[in-house]
C-alpha cells in the first residue's frame, strides 16, 4: 500500500509567505513567470522547475533562527515524530456496528493523505444545483464561489499529523508497530489529534494559508506574460490581503490586457450586441456562474502535466494523438521465466474413484458422521446433517427425478441434461442434498442466485446461461419457491430473459423412496461434465464454465493435499457455498475427507460479524475459509468479546487473498487476534479463478514451507508492466502478500496479456496460466472463447511451446516470486489500460476508500471501471454517499479521491460520480454489480446526487490544434486560366436570365409598387387578393385590389394630416399578421413615407418584448408609430412603463377609424433608387440589422419570386409565416400585389390553438404552392403524428401541393423536413413536395425552388474535413458524414460565387467559402447594425481579388459550396446546387478549427432520451453545452457524462460546462432559430434557473 511522501513537505517549506509574495522584485517576478512557461511547455522537468524556483525564491523565505531552508524539512520531522503519543482512545468516534463492505488499509491510508498533502487546495468551481435535485441535502442551493475543500488550518494540521505519524519504517515483513498505532480508527482523526499536543502546530498554519496567496501570484504572474484569454468576469480590483486568502477564488482582470486587443472569445463575436439582456463586452459579469466560470479557467490553467506537443498538421485526417510510449519508461531485465512445476499429487492407497464413491462409503459406513450444521440468523444450529442422512436423501431425489418427473410420458429428464439449482445462502442442507442428488441422477447441476424480483442485476444474462445449457427444469426448497414473484396464474413468474422452467420442490414430502432394488450408478470419474459453475466477465456477459468428473476429483484431492485436510476435521465456512472456494472446500472436498462443515450464511455475518470467530471457538474448528471482507468486519466488532480462542486453527484459508486490500485485513486482523490464539503462520491467502480453480495456496505450517513474503511494489512500474521493489516510504508504492505455492500436480507460468502468449519474463507482470487436471474443461456451448482461455500454448521468446499440454489463462495478473512463491497484482476483470498504461481497479478502489471513507461513503461502497471515449480506456469512480451528506462534504470527498488517484496512480479519473445511498445493482452477496453499474452509467440511467468530469486533464490524445498556414496573400497555386481556379472550375452558378424570359408580365412596365396596386385596383377591382383566417380556419378578414387600394389611401390622409409627416419620413408599423398591416404599408408608400414592420409587443410578456420594439423603432428614427387601438394601450400602459421609457414614444396613431377621404395626390418617387421601405431582424447572434430596399430592388425581388413559383392572378397560395422581415414581409406584404395571386394567409401563432389550421386550409383550398417556417413544420411534426388518422377523416388531403417551401436563413433541417414528409405522406404528401428556401440580410431571397426544375439533391460531406473549410463527399452512412440538402434553386437574375473568406479570392467546384451574390434585388446596406457600422461597409459592395474583379457582389456571412450536379436544369444545363452549411457568425473557433454548433447540438441530442432541445455557445474558449430535460429531474446529472461523451468522440471536443435546464428556455426566435446570444447573455446573468450546471475540470 501507498506510503508517506516528502517531496510533498518539502514544497510546503518553499512556498515563501504572503508578505513576501507582495514583495518580490519584479525581475524574480518575470524569473517565475519563464519557468512557469518552461514547465507548461514542456522544456524542463517538475523536478527541475522545483529546484530552480527553490533556488529564486530562497532569499526571501524567513528562515528559522539562521537554519537555512533545505534543514528545516528534518528539524521539522524529528520534532513532530517525538510529539506522537499514541493511545488506543482514538476509536470512540466509531459506533460500535458501523461497518465498510470495503476495508481500507491504513497504510493506504496514510498514503493518501500525503498525497493530499502535497496539493495544495486548488480551488475548483463547485456544481450548482437547483434545490429540488437536492435529494437529501440540507445546504443552501447557492453555493459561495470558495469552494475551497478544506479550511487552510485543517489542511495544514492534516500536514503536520501526516509527519507526525510517520516513523522510520524497518525493513521486516512484520508491521506491527503500524497497527499498534492504529487499530481501526482512521488515520486522520489519530494524526489530527496528535499534532494538537505539538507546540509547533499553530505557526505552520498561517503559513500555509500565505502559500495559497502565493500560489495564486504565481499563477498571475504566469498570466501576465502569456496572452490567455482575457478574463471578463471577475471583479475588476486587483485586491490581495494576506489575511484573506479566499480572494483567491475571485480573479480581476490580468494587468496589461487592453480589451479591444484580445477579444477572442472564441465565437467569432465582435462589439456590442443589442437584443434583450445583452451584456456589453467589458463590463465585467459579476455574476455566481460567471466567477465559477473563471474558476474553472483558473483551474484549467495551471500546468497540469506538460501540454501536448504543440505541432501543427494542417490536414484533414485529424489524427488522434496516439500515445507515445514514453522512452524513459521501466522495461523488464529479467531472464525468460521457466515454468514453475507444483508438487507432484501424492499417491493414496484407499483414494476413492470418484467422488460419489466417497460419498457411498461414508454414507454407509459412518452414517452418523457429523457432515453440515447449518445456523439461522441467531447464530443457533438448526439442523446438522449427517453423512447418513445425505446419501439416503440424495439418493431418493435421484430416484425422483430421473422416475418420476415426466411429459406426455416421456421421462423429463435423461442423464445428461442440465438442471437449475436455486437454492437461498441460508439453506446449505437443501443445496447439498440436491448437489449430490443431481450427481447421483448423472444430471449436470447448474447453480445460480435465488432471483428476487423480475429485474435483479446480472439476472438476465443468467436466463440467457439457462436457456444455453438447455435447462428446462429448476430445484429449489419450499421457502425459496413461495417467495419467487408469481404471475396471475400463481405460477412462478418468468423472469427477464429467461427459458421456461418448471419448478420442482426438494423437501421431503415431494421426493420417493426408491424400490429396494434401485441403487444408482456410480462410475469412475471420467471425463463427462459434472457440474456447470457460472462467472460473470467484465462485460457483464455470464458464462457456464463446464468441470469435469475427473477434474472435480483431482481438485479435491488436490486440495487435500495442499490444505492437509484428514479425516473428521471440522471447518467453518463463511463464503458462498453454492460457486467458488465455498463450493470447492464445503461442499466437495470435505466430503471426500469426511469434514463437518459449519455453514454461517451472509445473513448471520451481517447481524453478527464475529459469529463466525464464535463458531471456530465453540466447535474447535481447524479450518475456517473466509474473505478479506469477514476478517474487516469481525475487527470492527472484536471489543465486545474476551472470551474467544482461535488456538484451534491449523488454517485460515484467505479465499481473496489475491486482493490489494486483502493485505491489510490480515495484517490488522492477526494484529488483534494474535492476543486470542491465532498465530500468524496460519493465515494462508489463496488465489484461485472459476476457469483454473485453485491457482496457488499458502501451506499450513505443519507442512515445513518457506515463511511468507511481502513485495513492496513502485505502483508506476507495475502500471508498465514491470516489478521494481520500492521502499516504503514513496507515495505510490503497493504492498503484496504471496499467496503461496502452485497447487500439487499443476505447472504455472506467466504470460504476456495481449497478442501472443510468450513467456514473461522474471521481472514482468503478465497473466497467471496453469496446466493441471485440477482445472475447468471449457466455456459450455463457447468454443471460440473456450479456445482462447482453456487451451493457451505459450511460447519462449524464440516462439516455440513450452509444453504439448494446453494450459489455462486464470485472468490473474502476478508474477512468480523468490521461494516460487506466486504473487497477484490483479485481475483481468479490473485491468484498466489508460494510454499504454495498466491500472487495476480495486488499487483505486482502494485509494478512493482511503480519502476519509467513514465520514462519507456509504458502507464504503464504491465502483471502478473504465468506459472506453475517444479511442482509450476513461476511468469512472462511483460511489454512494451518506444519506446525511452535505453538499459541501460531497464536492470536497471527491476533489479530494481525484486529486489522491491523481496522485498515487499518476492517472486522471475521467468522471466521479456520488449516487443516493443503496442504490448501485447489489451482486447476490452484497458486492456491487460492477458490469450492471457501468451499464447504467452508459445508458444515462444511474442517476447520480453529483458529478464531476475531469476530461481536461485526462484526455489527452485529442488531435493537435490547428494552426492556420501563415502568409494569406494569393500564391501562383491559385492563378486563374479561363474558369479555371487551382484546375478546378471556379465555383459560380446563376439563375435564369430575367432579360430574356418574356412573359406577359403586366406589373413589369410599373417601376413602384404603388404603382402596381393603383393599377390592378382599376384593372381587377374585386379580384380577391388576401384571405387571413383564424383559429378556427374561417376566413376572419379579405381584401379585394380595391378595398386594399381605398384602404391604403385613407392611411395615406391619417399620415399626411393627423401625422403632418414629411416625404420620406420613416413610420414603425406595429401591427398583428394581417391586412390593415399590408394596407398601412401600401399608406405609407402613398404618403411618400418608408414603413418600418415591427412585431408587435407580447401583452404576457412586455418585459422582454416590448425593449426590442422600442429599439427598432428608436435605431430606425421612425418618427411616427402606426398601430392598432390594442397596442396603442398597451404601449403606453402602465405595465410598458416598467420595461421601458413610455414617455419617449414617438408620435403613435391607431388606425381603427380611418376618415373616409382620398388624398390629394399619391406621391411618386423621382427614381426607383430610392428608400421603399425598411426590413429590421434580429441575426441569432443578437445583432440587431435593418437593411435598405429601393423600389427597383423590392420590384426585381418580386419579379424573381413570380417567376420561379409560376405566379399568375389565378393561382392561390397559403403563407404560414410571420410578415415582419425578410422572405416572410415579401410573400405575406409584396407579392400578391405584384403577381395578383391570391394569398390565403395563415397567422403562425393561430397554429398553438388548432395546429392543424394551416394543413387544414391547404387541403380546404386545393394550394399548389405553400410557404411556413421551420417553427411551424415542428408543431406540425410533433402535434400531428399521431393524429394522421384523424385529419384523413376530416378529410384533409395534401396531394394538391406540388411545393411546400421552408422560409430560413439557415442549412436546411433534412431530419425534419424528412419526417414532416414521411409523417404527412399518409394525407398524399409527395416525398418530393417539401424543400427549402435561402436568404440573408443582403439578399433575402436566394434561392428558392419554385415549380419547375430538378428536385433538391442531397450529399453527405465529411464533418471532420468541414472543421477545416473543406468539403470533402463521401458516401451515406460512412462515419463522420453528415447530410446537406440543396437551398433550393437559385432564383431568376441571382448570380452566386463561392470566396475565399480571408483573401478574398473565387474557390473552386465544391469548396467550401463563403456564399457571396449578385442580383438587382440585392439590398443597397445596412439602414443601421446596432453599434457595427464600420464592420459591415463591405457587406453590400465587395470585388473579387483576383478574377472577375468588376463585377460587385454583396457578402451573404454563410458558408457553403456550389457543386454541379449531373441533372439538368430548365435551360437545359448541368445544374448547380448550393449547399449552405451555415452562418458565419454563428460558427465556434475552437482548437484552430470551426465548428457549426448544429453539429454539436445534433449528436448531443442524440445522447439521451430525455434531451428535448440543446444549444452551445462558448464562453472565453470553453465549450458551454445547454440541455433542455425532458424527464425527471433526477436524470438530470446523468447527462453530464453522456453529453462529455458523445461531443469528445464525435467531435473531438472537451466540453467545459453542461447546463441541464427545463424545457423551453432555449430562446428561439420566429423563424424557429436558436438564439445562442440571448441564451448566453441568459447564462452569465443567472437568468435561466437551472437544474443542475456541472463545470468539467
Amino acid at each position: 500500500m501507498a506510503e508517506r511522501g516528502s517531496a510533498g513537505l518539502l514544497t510546503v517549506v518553499l512556498e515563501p509567505g504572503p508578505a513576501v509574495a507582495m514583495t518580490l522584485p519584479a525581475e524574480v517576478r518575470e524569473k517565475l513567470a519563464e519557468l512557469e512557461l518552461e514547465l507548461s511547455e514542456g522544456d524542463i522537468t517538475q523536478k527541475g522547475y522545483e529546484k530552480k524556483r527553490g533556488k529564486l525564491l530562497s532569499p526571501y523565505i524567513p528562515q528559522i533562527q539562521g537554519v537555512d531552508p533545505s534543514l528545516q524539512l528534518e528539524h521539522r520531522i524529528q520534532t513532530s515524530s517525538q510529539a506522537a503519543p499514541v493511545g488506543s482512545k482514538q476509536n470512540k468516534s466509531r459506533a460500535p456496528n458501523a461497518r465498510d463492505e470495503r476495508f481500507r488499509s491504513d497504510l493506504h491510508t496514510e498514503a493518501v493523505q500525503a498525497a493530499l498533502a502535497k496539493y495544495k487546495e486548488r480551488k475548483m468551481p463547485m456544481p450548482s444545483k437547483r434545490r429540488s435535485v437536492l435529494v437529501q441535502s440540507s445546504v443552501e442551493a447557492c453555493t459561495p464561489p470558495d469552494t475551497s475543500s478544506a479550511s487552510e488550518d485543517e489542511g495544514s494540521l492534516r500536514r503536520q499529523g501526516r509527519i507526525a505519524s510517520s516513523t522510520p519504517y524497518q525493513a521486516h515483513p512484520n508491521v506491527e508497530h503500524w497497527f499498534n498505532r492504529v487499530i481501526q480508527g482512521s488515520s486522520t482523526s489519530s494524526s489530527a489529534s496528535s499534532t494538537s499536543s505539538h507546540p509547533g502546530g499553530r505557526p505552520h498554519a498561517a503559513n500555509s494559508a500565505a502559500n495559497t496567496v502565493l500560489a495564486d501570484l504565481m499563477a498571475h504572474t504566469h498570466l501576465d506574460n502569456h496572452s490567455a484569454p482575457p478574463d471578463v468576469t471577475g471583479l475588476s480590483e486587483r485586491s490581495m490581503h494576506a489575511e484573506r486568502p479566499q480572494v483567491a477564488s475571485v480573479r480581476g482582470h490580468p494587468r496589461g490586457f487592453n480589451h479591444a486587443s484580445v477579444m477572442e472569445t472564441g465565437d467569432g463575436f465582435h462589439g456590442k450586441r443589442s437584443g434583450i439582456g445583452a451584456v456589453p463586452e467589458g463590463v465585467p459579469v459579476n455574476s455566481r456562474v460567471s466567477s465559477k466560470i473563471q474558476q474553472l479557467l483558473n483551474t484549467l490553467k495551471r500546468p497540469k502535466r506538460p501540454p501536448l506537443r504543440e505541432f501543427f498538421v494542417d490536414d484533414f485526417e485529424e489524427l488522434l494523438d496516439v500515445q507515445q510510449p514514453d522512452p524513459n519508461q521501466p522495461k523488464p531485465e529479467g531472464t525468460q521465466m521457466s515454468p514453475l512445476e507444483g508438487d507432484p499429487l501424492g499417491v493414496v492407497t484407499n483414494w476413492p474413484p470418484a467422488l460419489l464413491a466417497s460419498l457411498q462409503r461414508w454414507g454407509t459406513m459412518y452414517p452418523k458422521s457429523p457432515c453440515l450444521t447449518a445456523l439461522d440468523n441467531a447464530g443457533k444450529a438448526v439442523y446438522t446433517l449427517t453423512y447418513g442422512k445425505l446419501w439416503t436423501r440424495s439418493q431418493k431425489l435421484a430416484y425422483t427425478l430421473l422416475n418420476k418427473l415426466s411429459s406426455r410420458n416421456e421421462p423429463l429428464l435423461r442423464p445428461g441434461d442440465r438442471v437449475a439449482l436455486v437454492f437461498p445462502n441460508n439453506d446449505p442442507v437443501m443445496f447439498m442434498v440436491a448437489f449430490y442428488g443431481c450427481l447421483l441422477a448423472e444430471l449436470v447441476p447448474v447453480p445460480i442466485e435465488v432471483p428476487l424480483t423480475r429485474k435483479d442485476a446480472g439476472s438476465q444474462q443468467i436466463g440467457f446461461l439457462l436457456g444455453s445449457c438447455g435447462v428446462t427444469l429448476a430445484l429449489t426448497t419450499d421457502a425459496c419457491q413461495k417467495g419467487l414473484p408469481k404471475a396471475q396464474t400463481g405460477e412462478v413468474a418468468t423472469f427477464k430473459g429467461w427459458p421456461r422452467l418448471l419448478w420442482f420442490v426438494t423437501d421431503g414430502k415431494h421426493v420417493v423412496k426408491p424400490p429396494k432394488d434401485w441403487h444408482p450408478p456410480i462410475r469412475d470419474a471420467s471425463n463427462e461434465i459434472a457440474y456447470i459453475e457460472y462467472k460473470t466477465s467484465k462485460e457483464g456477459s455470464t458464462m457456464g464454465i463446464t468441470i469435469s468428473h475427473a477434474a472435480m476429483l483431482s481438485h479435491c484431492h488436490a486440495l487435500t493435499q495442499a490444505c492437509g485436510y484428514t479425516e473428521g476435521e471440522t471447518i467453518t465456512n463463511v463464503l458462498d457455498f453454492k460457486r467458488d472456494a465455498g463450493l470447492w472446500h464445503a461442499v466437495l472436498a470435505s466430503v471426500m475427507n469426511r469434514m463437518h462443515v459449519i455453514s454461517i450464511p451472509y445473513s448471520l455475518m451481517k447481524v453478527n460479524p464475529l459469529s463466525w470467530i464464535q463458531k471456530v471457538h465453540t466447535y474447535k474448528a481447524r479450518v475456517a475459509v473466509v474473505k478479506s471482507r469477514d476478517m474487516h468486519w469481525s475487527l470492527l466488532a472484536q471489543r465486545d468479546q474476551r472470551d474467544i480462542s482461535l488456538i484451534s486453527l491449523r488454517m485460515l484459508i484467505v479465499a481473496d487473498g489475491a486482493n490489494p486490500w486483502s493485505i491489510s485485513s490480515c495484517d490488522a486482523f492477526l494484529n488483534v487476534f494474535q492476543s486470542r490464539g491465532l498465530r500468524p503462520e496460519v493465515i494462508c491467502p489463496c488465489a484461485s479463478s472459476p476457469e483454473s480453480m485453485t491457482v496457488a495456496i499458502r501451506r499450513p505450517p505443519e507442512m515445513g514451507i518457506p515463511p511468507p513474503g511481502k513485495a513492496v511494489l513502485s505502483m508506476s512500474g507495475l502500471s508498465h508492466g514491470v516489478i521494481r521493489v520500492d521502499t516504503e516510504e514513496k507515495l505510490s508504492v503497493l504492498t503484496v502478500q504471496d499467496v503461496g505455492q502452485a497447487m500439487p500436480g499443476a505447472r504455472v507460468c506467466v504470460v504476456r496479456v495481449e497478442g501472443t502468449p510468450y513467456l514473461c519474463q522474471t521481472d514482468e507482470v503478465g497473466e497467471i496460466c496453469v496446466s493441471s487436471g485440477t482445472i475447468g474443461v471449457a466455456y459450455y456451448g463457447l468454443p471460440g472463447m473456450t479456445k482462447n482461455i482453456f487451451e493457451t500454448i505459450p511460447v519462449t521468446s524464440s516462439g516455440s511451446p513450452i509444453s504439448d499440454r494446453p494450459f489455462t489463462r486464470t485472468s490473474l495478473m502476478g508474477f512468480i516470486g523468490p521461494d516460487n512463491l506466486v504473487f497477484v497484482v490483479g485481475k483481468m476483470d479490473g485491468l484498466m489500460v489508460v494510454s499504454g498504461r495498466r491500472h487495476n481497479a480495486d488499487d483505486v478502489v482502494a485509494t478512493a476508500l482511503a480519502v476519509e471513507p467513514m465520514k462519507f461513503v456509504y458502507r464504503g461502497r464504491i465502483a471502478v471501471f473504465s468506459v472506453s471515449v475517444l479511442h482509450d480506456e476513461r476511468i469512472v469512480v462511483v460511489a454512494e454517499q451518506r444519506p446525511d451528506a452535505s453538499e459541501e462534504d460531497s464536492f470536497q470527498w471527491m476533489s479530494r479521491v481525484l486529486q489522491a488517484i491523481d496522485s498515487i496512480h499518476q492517472v486522471g479519473v475521467y468522471c466521479l460520480a456520488l449516487v443516493p445511498a443503496n442504490t448501485l445493482p447489489k451482486a447476490p452477496l452484497g458486492g456491487i454489480h460492477i458490469s450492471e453499474t457501468k451499464q447504467r452509467f452508459l445508458e444515462g440511467a444511474l442517476h447520480p446526487c453529483n458529478v464531476l468530469m475531469c476530461p481536461h486533464t485526462c484526455v489527452t490524445n485529442l488531435p493537435k490544434p490547428r494552426q492556420k498556414q501563415p502568409g494569406t496573400e494569393v500564391g501562383p497555386a491559385s492563378m486563374i486560366v479561363g474558369n479555371l481556379v487551382a484546375g478546378k472550375r471556379i465555383a459560380q452558378a446563376c439563375g435564369r436570365d430575367v432579360a430574356q424570359l418574356e412573359d406577359n408580365d403586366q406589373a413589369r412596365k410599373f417601376l413602384y409598387m404603388q404603382d402596381v396596386l393603383q393599377w390592378r385596383a382599376q384593372a381587377t377591382p374585386d379580384h380577391p387578393l388576401f384571405l387571413l383566417l383564424n383559429a378556427k380556419g374561417t376566413v376572419a378578414s379579405a381584401a379585394s385590389c380595391l378595398q386594399l387600394h381605398k384602404r391604403a389611401e385613407r392611411v395615406a390622409v391619417v399620415l399626411m394630416e393627423k401625422g403632418r409627416l414629411n416625404t420620406g419620413d420613416h413610420v414603425a408599423l406595429v401591427y398583428p399578421p394581417g391586412i390593415d398591416l399590408i394596407a398601412s404599408f401600401y399608406g405609407c408608400l402613398y404618403a411618400g413615407c418608408v414603413p418600418v414592420t415591427v412585431r408587435p409587443p407580447h401583452p404576457q410578456n412586455l418585459a422582454t418584448t416590448l425593449p426590442t420594439v422600442k429599439m427598432i423603432v428608436e435605431v430606425s428614427k421612425s418618427v411616427c408609430i402606426l398601430t392598432t387601438q390594442a397596442i396603442m394601450k398597451l404601449l403606453k400602459s402602465k405595465e410598458a412603463a416598467a420595461a421601458v421609457d413610455v414617455k419617449t414614444w414617438p408620435l403613435v396613431l391607431d388606425t381603427d377609424d380611418l376618415p373616409r377621404k382620398r388624398p390629394l395626390q399619391i406621391y411618386k418617387p423621382p427614381t426607383p433608387e430610392m428608400l421603399a421601405y425598411l426590413d429590421f431582424s434580429v441575426s441569432t447572434t443578437g445583432i440587431l440589422a435593418g437593411v435598405k430596399m429601393s423600389h427597383a430592388a423590392t420590384s426585381a425581388l418580386c419579379r424573381s419570386i413570380k417567376l420561379q413559383c409560376e405566379l399568375y392572378p389565378s393561382r392561390q397560395i397559403a403563407i404560414c409565416l410571420d410578415p415582419y422581415c425578410g422572405l416572410g414581409f415579401a410573400l405575406w406584404c409584396l407579392c400578391s400585389v405584384y403577381s395578383g395571386h391570391q394569398s390565403i394567409l395563415v397567422p403562425p401563432l393561430e397554429l398553438e390553438t388548432n395546429v392543424s389550421l394551416w394543413l387544414s386550409a391547404v387541403s380546404q383550398y386545393k394550394v399548389r404552392v405553400t410557404f411556413c417556417s421551420y417553427s411551424i413544420m415542428e408543431m406540425c411534426t410533433k402535434g400531428l403524428g399521431a393524429q394522421t388518422e384523424a385529419l384523413r377523416l376530416r378529410n384533409v388531403n395534401l396531394s394538391c401541393v406540388r411545393t411546400c417551401m421552408v422560409v430560413a436563413e439557415e442549412r436546411p433541417r433534412i431530419t425534419l423536413t424528412q419526417s414532416f414528409s414521411k409523417i404527412f405522406k399518409d394525407l398524399g404528401l409527395s416525398p418530393r413536395a417539401v424543400s427549402t428556401t435561402f436568404g440573408c440580410r443582403v439578399n433575402v431571397a436566394i434561392c428558392l425552388q419554385g415549380t419547375a426544375g430538378p428536385d433538391p439533391t442531397t450529399v453527405y460531406v465529411d464533418m471532420r474535413a468541414l472543421r477545416h473549410d473543406r468539403v470533402r463527399l463521401v458516401e451515406r452512412g460512412s462515419p463522420h458524414s453528415l447530410p446537406l440538402m440543396e437551398s433550393g434553386k437559385i432564383l431568376p437574375g441571382v448570380k452566386v460565387i463561392i470566396a475565399n473568406t480571408e483573401t478574398k479570392g473565387p474557390l473552386g467546384d465544391s469548396h467550401l467559402g463563403e456564399v457571396w451574390v449578385s442580383s438587382p434585388h440585392n439590398a443597397t446596406g445596412y439602414y443601421t447594425v446596432y453599434g457595427e457600422e464600420a464592420l459591415h461597409a463591405d457587406h453590400f459592395n465587395t470585388k473579387l481579388s483576383f478574377g472577375d474583379t468588376q463585377t460587385v457582389w454583396a457578402r451573404t456571412g454563410y458558408l457553403g459550396f456550389l457543386r454541379r450536379t449531373e441533372l439538368t436544369d430548365a435551360s437545359g444545363e448541368r445544374h448547380d446546387a448550393l449547399y449552405v452549411v451555415g452562418s458565419l457568425d454563428e460558427t465556434l473557433e475552437l482548437r484552430g478549427m470551426r465548428y457549426h454548433p448544429i453539429d454539436i447540438e445534433t449528436s448531443v441530442i442524440r445522447s439521451h432520451k430525455s434531451i428535448a432541445e440543446c444549444a452551445v455557445f462558448t464562453w472565453t474558449n470553453l465549450l458551454v453545452v445547454v440541455v433542455e430535460l425532458e424527464g425527471p429531474e433526477q436524470e438530470a446529472l446523468d447527462l453530464v457524462a453522456l453529453v462529455t461523451n458523445v461531443v469528445l468522440e464525435e467531435h473531438y471536443l472537451i466540453v467545459g460546462v453542461v447546463v441541464v435546464v427545463d424545457p423551453g428556455v432555449i430562446p428561439i426566435n420566429s423563424r424557429g432559430e436558436k438564439q445562442r446570444m440571448h441564451l448566453r447573455d441568459g447564462f452569465l446573468a443567472d437568468q435561466l434557473d437551472p437544474i443542475y450546471v456541472a463545470y468539467n475540470m
